[in-house]
């Protein structure tokens, strides 16, 4: 592929992102759950202040009721990496308790930035994996591209995870290294590795 025309469709790809970013979200200043926002950053509240044994526990500590952590460890590893950071930031941001419903608009802006570095890490480079493999006919060129732009601008995708902080790119890219490692003979063992953890 050329050089100039991968530049363009990964630029345009991440202005999509940014521009579906910009808007409200579901939950917004709706209290008492309020929506998809405040479950991603009460996991990172939770594994931030509470000793791992204690994150799927019930307890006056973490009520599985308001945004229980449902998902498997690595998600919560993953709540742990960027609640770490935004407790390095602005410790308000993921005060035990007391940060519930918080939404201010510079945390927005970080929980923004983790969904993009989470596409930036692992789901444009397992895509661009896809499109470099022997899964797709070589001598097919518009085949291999329709695929790369399907999955560089997948609409669903792009309204889950930038419209409302969601992370399934990481899934997805997981899912997509697991697949071309599957149809290489020697690499069960690590497909089934990538399998795993995107589930």
């Amino acid at each position: 592929m050329d050089y100039l025309l991968f530049i363009g469709l990964l630029s345009s790809a991440i202005a999509m992102r940014w521009i579906v970013a910009r808007y409200p979200y579901s939950g917004y200043n709706k209290p008492p759950m309020f929506g998809d926002f405040e479950a991603q950053r009460h996991w990172m509240e939770v594994t931030v202040n509470l000793p791992i044994n204690e994150w799927y526990q019930n307890s006056s500590s973490n009520n599985l009721t308001y945004w229980g952590l449902d998902y498997p460890l690595l998600t919560a590893y993953h709540a742990y990496i960027c609640g770490w950071i935004s407790n390095k930031i602005n410790p308000t941001w993921c005060a035990l308790k007391e940060s519930h419903g918080h939404e201010s608009s510079s945390h927005k802006l970080f929980m923004r930035y983790t969904v993009f570095i989470a596409d930036l890490l692992i789901y444009y480079p397992a895509v661009f994996y896809v499109y470099r493999s022997d899964v797709l006919n070589k001598n097919v060129a518009t085949k291999k591209l329709t695929v790369l732009l399907t999955n560089l601008f997948y609409p669903l995708l792009i309204l889950i995870d930038h419209g409302h902080f969601q992370y399934n790119s990481i899934s997805l890219g997981l899912a997509l290294i697991a697949f071309v490692m599957a149809t290489q003979s020697n690499s069960f063992l690590t497909s089934a590795f990538f399998f795993t953890l995107s589930l």
